[in-house]
């Protein structure tokens, strides 16, 4: 499975764009759901990627998430 990027719109008003895998997910909409599963929940914990970098997306930070294949988000 590709990773999908996610725009992250934190509750600060800030966004950013950050990659998402998770290799043992079969398709997109499988990778979609566990990111909202996982962000749904008050401890929820994503480790992304920004450029070369690893970040640590934590839900209670998280206002908003768009999401995209991965690419140039327009």
């Amino acid at each position: 499975m590709k990773g999908l990027v996610l725009r992250v719109r934190l509750i600060s008003g800030d966004s950013m764009d950050v990659t998402y895998e998770h290799p043992s997910a079969g398709s997109e909409d499988e990778v979609i759901d566990h990111v909202v599963d996982t962000l749904s929940q008050d401890s929820g914990v994503l480790r992304c990627g920004h450029g070369d970098r690893l970040l640590v997306l934590y839900a209670r930070g998280v206002a908003a998430v768009e999401v995209a294949p991965r690419g140039a988000v327009l």
